[in-house]
């Protein structure tokens, strides 16, 4: 999900930047001081599992982990994803500064898309609240492949087999992802509901009683 210096041209660029700056803005009036813990908290999880990569031919893949950082923080995904990004590519590399726009929102927007759309299903009982949790993830990585893709292609026409490549070799991720993200959600709905103010408040309440 990491796209490299010099590889993108100036408007897409420019383009990332302005999104980005408007993203991280805007999340940041969001975040208020309680929910600036578990802004570090989840700032901290996404920076460890984007780190990890595995080569598959001209692209790599990692975990992300957006699905989870959008449930959690909502628009605060911005400002989260974007410091994630900007410690990666200070300290080992990943990604650079002139694309740090377009990768945050590569990662951020998908995050906060899936979190605004499936949140309130994510609260209930049984399958359903399985099922949303799992497309939280699967479809934030979907999503986020998809715009990689699309930044790579508005760059130049010589860059489509490796846009492709980023989606289908990222296919297997979203399943994890969405796995992982089902198992981490159905958790916090028992221990500590309250770390995801993005969800609907009486449908946490209801469907944590008696559990």
């Amino acid at each position: 999900m990491h796209i490299s210096e010099g590889v993108l041209s100036a408007p897409v660029l420019l383009a990332g930047a302005v999104v980005a700056a408007g993203g991280v803005g805007y999340g940041l009036k969001r975040l208020d001081a309680e929910g600036t813990v578990s802004a570090a908290l989840v700032t901290a999880a996404f920076f460890v599992a984007s780190l990890i990569h595995l080569n598959l031919g001209p692209a790599s893949v990692h975990l992300v982990l957006n699905g989870l950082v959008g449930l959690v923080l909502g628009w605060a995904a911005f400002p989260a994803i974007f410091t994630g990004l900007l410690l990666q590519a200070l300290l080992f590399q990943y990604g650079g500064l002139t694309t740090l726009g377009v990768n945050t929102v590569v990662m951020a927007a998908p995050a906060v898309g899936v979190s605004l759309l499936l949140s309130p299903w994510v609260g209930r009982k049984g399958r359903v609240g399985l099922i949303a949790s799992f497309g939280c993830g699967f479809f934030a990585v979907f999503f986020s492949s998809l715009l990689l893709a699309a930044a790579l292609i508005c760059t130049g026409e010589n860059f489509k087999v490796i846009a492709w490549a980023a989606i289908v070799g990222n296919f297997p991720v979203m399943v994890v992802e969405g796995i992982f993200t089902g198992f981490v959600i159905s958790f916090l709905l028992r221990v500590y509901p309250e770390l995801l103010p993005g969800l609907r408040s009486h449908e946490i309440r209801r469907d944590t009683e008696g559990v």
